[in-house]
């Protein structure tokens, strides 16, 4: 798969995520959050108004922590994938 190909299968799997009007469950949201805050340099520390919300946030990051930008848009993608099933 190129570069430009996983860009673009990022991106779907992106939209689909803000697509989608279920709620999805805390550990996947905390697994999306940090592949996608890996994938696209987002090097800002978590905004939580709530202080648990930012140690979670923070841990998830860490836990992902030696990801390339490359590898957490695949993992990104897979872990969508999974859960819907495509």
């Amino acid at each position: 798969m190129t570069l430009e190909e996983l860009d673009k299968e990022f991106e779907e799997a992106v939209a689909r995520v803000n697509n989608c009007e279920d709620l999805f469950p805390a550990d996947f949201l905390l697994r999306l959050y940090a592949y996608y805050k890996k994938a696209t340099q987002n090097s800002e520390p978590p905004g939580s108004r709530r202080s648990i919300i930012n140690a979670f946030k923070a841990n998830a990051l860490f836990q992902a922590r030696g990801l390339t930008e490359e590898d957490a848009k695949k993992q990104y993608v897979a872990l969508v994938k999974s859960y819907f099933k495509y």
